[in-house]
């Protein structure tokens, strides 16, 4: 290799002694990210194309997924000069091409006084490499012209050499997986959790953007069906979506100790996925590999995947697919859209996606459920009444069918439980039907959750709380309020208080835990730190205004601005009668709170079914009229659950 030296921004590129610098900095960079590096910085700003670098890198006849070598690589010098791939100063990647090095470059004079050429690099490393040896010093003579002497013993050197250097080079590529068989499998790490980055899209076309978001789901989905590996879900790790972090920070944030990576490739009905796995306590590649498939052979896929996946982080039992009915690949993509505006929160768009996934399949029991969804969330967000009873129709028989069609897919049994739960108001069945759903995904966190609130209504406080638990191990960010609120219902208001401000501090700024950290003070009689908490939830203006109107009037007077407030609000948007009953019973307006729970009984308000384990009601739970509303619910009596 070349002793110049190439000089760019504040780094150093020392290729004689291998080395790259920063100040008196030496940067960690392994072999090939270092190599690539020198061919990039030496290209003096020209397109270096895929090609090329397996070419120069590996050779053009090596038998290996070099895609995935190429893209670790650039991800590790990325990571080594603290470049952003969407805001490159280093590498610019130029889709379905190559890179290019972009900063400006200088050579300064190597050790013998001359500069560095230009591609000495890569061109002098295999001499350099050989000097000393046996074959060197042959290849030596013979470039000068001299016949060497051989003997049999120099002859046999030789041969071993070269029969060692190929050894060295098949197993250090892992060529068809030579080194995982020669060596044994115990060798790889245990990984016990992992994280399912989001896909990178790397099709032409921007708005297959769901198409990523998509397949990152269904191999979440897949994975976690281990139940001795942990899968962080969904919405833990779309946080990381285009956020180019180093794998460890993100693998130490997620509590995993192995990440999958990788990128999907749309074009027409084919579909390239690359996908590789990380030991991220040592930043250690352990498998990868890449599929070219037709979209109707993606569920195949799928299960392949994870199973590949399962067996790599050293699983025995192997994910299955439950559903052994094949999916049309337009009714999939139409499925996969859905899911994607459904995330977004807009439901009536993921709706006609669902519809027309139906139409081009109707035995998608999948698409089935998703319907039914889109019916429930909207209304159980808050909905009049009119909405309500349009959603209950559709959205049960949806669920209904989706059941119908496959009685194995947990998804089907939890929109059942929702339907039941918060629309019929069926205790029984929705207890039924969300037993079914943990009893079909145990590591499905939204069926826990869902389990918690039935549960709870049901007044099995303590397994209630259990659930939300296991959901909150499962999926903690989805709902980082969501033990909090459990905590608050069942009266643990000191250990609902801690668990919140822990969860503020991991995940800080979101609104429902501000709100529910200021029910758990009230409750416990902080009165000033509740009205204090509340007021990081509205908008500067009414913030002022709450905190004015504490100083004013105290307690009482915090309490009436919040009911006049949410009053003039209803003069522009719906606001349930469910809401006006918790906030007239703050105020300690005993007729005016239940004024609105009868409204709420009459409007059938989903949330009503939570009347008895709401702190804000038990100052009338002797009431009559609190009573037969009870009682008009088919609810159990509630139990005493001591407060702090």
């Amino acid at each position: 290799m070349s002793s110049g030296v190439i000089k760019f921004a504040d780094f150093e590129l020392d290729r004689g002694r291998y080395e790259l610098r920063r100040g008196d900095r030496v940067l960690k960079l392994e072999k090939i990210p270092m190599e690539l590096l020198v061919l990039l910085a030496e290209s003096n700003g020209r397109l270096v194309t895929r090609d090329e670098i397996v070419g120069k890198i590996w050779g053009k006849d090596v038998f290996l997924d070099t895609e995935h070598g190429i893209n670790t690589a650039i991800r590790k010098i990325r990571q080594a000069l603290g470049d952003d791939p969407e805001n490159p100063r280093f590498v610019q990647t130029v889709t379905g091409k190559g890179y290019r090095f972009v900063a400006a470059t200088s050579f300064a004079a190597a050790e013998n006084g001359n500069p560095a050429p230009p591609g000495a690099a890569l061109e002098d490393a295999p001499q350099q490499s050989q000097s000393g040896t046996a074959l060197g010093r042959v290849a030596a003579a013979t470039a000068e012209g001299k016949a060497p002497a051989w003997s049999a013993l120099q002859i046999a050197i030789v041969v071993f050499a070269a029969m060692m250097g190929i050894v060295a080079a098949v197993v250090g590529l892992n060529v068809r997986d030579v080194r995982d068989r020669v060596f044994s499998s115990t060798a790889k790490p245990r990984i016990h959790s992992l994280a399912v980055l989001p896909l990178e899209n790397l099709s032409a076309d921007p708005a297959q953007e769901y198409f990523a978001d998509g397949m990152t789901d269904e191999l979440i989905t897949m994975l976690a069906k281990n139940a001795d590996l942990r899968v962080v879900s969904r919405t833990s790790v779309m946080q990381y979506k285009k956020v180019h972090r180093p794998l460890a920070d993100v693998a130490r944030e997620l509590g995993v100790d192995g990440i999958l990576e990788g990128s999907v490739e749309r074009s027409g009905s084919r579909v390239h996925i690359n996908a590789q796995l990380i030991y991220a306590p040592q930043d250690r590649h352990v498998w990868a590999e890449s599929y070219d498939r037709d979209l109707s052979d993606l569920a195949s896929l799928q299960t392949e995947l994870a199973q590949t996946i399962s067996r790599q982080v050293g699983l025995t039992a192997m994910p299955v697919r439950l559903s052994q009915r094949s999916v049309n690949a337009e009714a999939y993509d139409r499925y996969l859209l859905g899911r994607y505006y459904w995330f977004g929160h807009q439901y009536d768009k993921s709706r006609e996606h669902f519809l027309k996934a139906i139409q081009l399949q109707p035995d998608y029991a999948a698409a089935h459920a998703a319907l039914a969804d889109s019916y429930t969330a909207p209304v159980v967000l808050g909905a009049p009444k009119t909405d309500m009873e349009e959603a209950m129709v559709k959205a049960e028989s949806a669920a209904r069918q989706a059941i119908a069609l496959d009685d194995s897919v947990a998804e089907a049994h939890l929109s059942m439980a929702a339907v039941q739960f918060f629309l019929r108001w069926n205790w029984e069945a929705a207890e039924r039907e969300s037993a079914r759903a943990v009893e079909l995904n145990p590591r499905y966190s939204e069926a826990h959750h869902l389990r918690a609130y039935v549960l709870l209504a049901l007044q099995r406080s303590e397994e209630a709380v259990q659930e939300d638990r296991k959901s909150m191990e499962l999926d903690p960010r989805i709902r980082p309020w969501a033990l909090g609120y459990m905590l608050l219902r069942t009266r643990q208001f000191e250990a609902g208080i801690a668990e919140l401000r822990a969860r503020d501090e991991v995940q800080p700024g979101d609104f429902i835990t501000h709100d529910i950290l200021s029910e758990l003070y009230w409750h416990n009689g902080m009165r000033a730190e509740s009205i204090q908490e509340l007021a990081r939830d509205y908008v500067p203006k009414s913030a002022a205004e709450l905190e004015a109107a504490f100083r004013r009037g105290g307690v009482q007077g915090a309490t009436e601005w919040r009911l006049a407030h949410v009053k003039k609000l209803q003069a522009r948007m719906y606001v349930s009668p469910w809401e006006f009953a918790g906030l007239s019973a703050h105020a300690g307006h005993r007729e005016e709170t239940l004024h609105w729970l009868e409204q709420s009984y009459a409007a059938h308000v989903p949330w009503l079914a939570f009347i008895q384990n709401e702190p804000d009601f038990d100052f009338i739970h002797s009431d009559p009229r609190y009573e037969a509303i009870v009682k008009g619910m088919k609810l159990p009596p509630a139990q005493e659950t001591p407060s702090n």
